[in-house]
């Protein structure tokens, strides 16, 4: 749900500054979160300064983490023969690392100048 979370807020965005319906159905998170972070000059290569590059930067390697651990951990597809399995703390860093990041998106979002 994590995840979940992530990408909706990520289409969300996309869809109010294109100003319409997203249809990148197959879009993974990495690039959805891509887009929306381009759209709200939130990417690490729109920036100058060094701190922020890094701090964007690793904003995008959580959104990343959180797609890969959803596929690894997850019961969506299956985990063979050996799962993995998460301890509370982990399924909790990952809720909280999405809340925040969500908070931070739609943050921005809100804060832009409306035309």
């Amino acid at each position: 749900m994590a995840k979940s979370l992530v990408e909706s807020v990520c289409k969300h965005i996309i869809e109010q500054v294109e100003g319409q319906e997203y249809t990148g159905k197959s879009d993974d998170l990495p690039a959805l979160y891509r887009k929306a972070s381009l759209a709200l000059n939130l990417s690490p290569e729109q920036h100058m300064e060094e701190t922020f590059k890094r701090i964007l930067g690793g904003c995008s390697n959580i959104v990343t983490g959180l797609g890969e651990l959803r596929n690894k951990v997850g019961d969506a597809h299956g985990q063979g023969p050996r799962p993995i399995k998460p301890k509370p703390r982990h399924a909790e860093l990952a809720v909280n690392l999405a809340g925040t990041m969500a908070a931070f998106l739609i943050a921005t979002l809100e804060a832009r100048p409306h035309p």
